[in-house]
């Protein structure tokens, strides 16, 4: 398989990519605490392994995190430690929203403009 390594624009447009779903939002935020295997986030979460899984296969491919084989079970957990630290800056920026520019988009919703 083809690897290519990303830097700055890239980066962020698929750091963005994989914080614009809810779900895989709460995914990164779970791995940010601890590293996890995919049932266990699945109950954590409330949704379906299949669900999770989709959403796993997403992250993983926009290289923001990765799994660690254990016997016949894999763990996955961020891609790079400074991703951690990225989520917890991101959860203390506090927004001033212009609501005719952001209507749609709520605390349940990844729509805008």
């Amino acid at each position: 398989m083809a690897m290519e390594t990303l830097t700055f624009g890239a980066v962020l447009a698929r750091f963005g990519h994989a914080l614009s779903d809810p779900t895989r939002a709460r995914v990164l935020l779970a791995l940010r605490e601890a590293p996890s295997y995919p049932s266990d986030l699945a109950e954590l979460l409330g949704v379906s392994r299949q669900s999770l899984s989709n959403h796993l296969t997403c992250l993983r491919g926009c290289g923001l995190v990765v799994t660690v084989p254990e016997g016949r079970r894999a763990r996955y957990e961020l891609a790079d430690p400074r991703l951690a630290h990225a989520l917890t800056d991101l959860m203390s920026v506090v927004l001033a929203v212009d609501p005719e520019y952001c209507a749609g988009l709520g605390a349940n919703s990844a729509e805008c403009c």
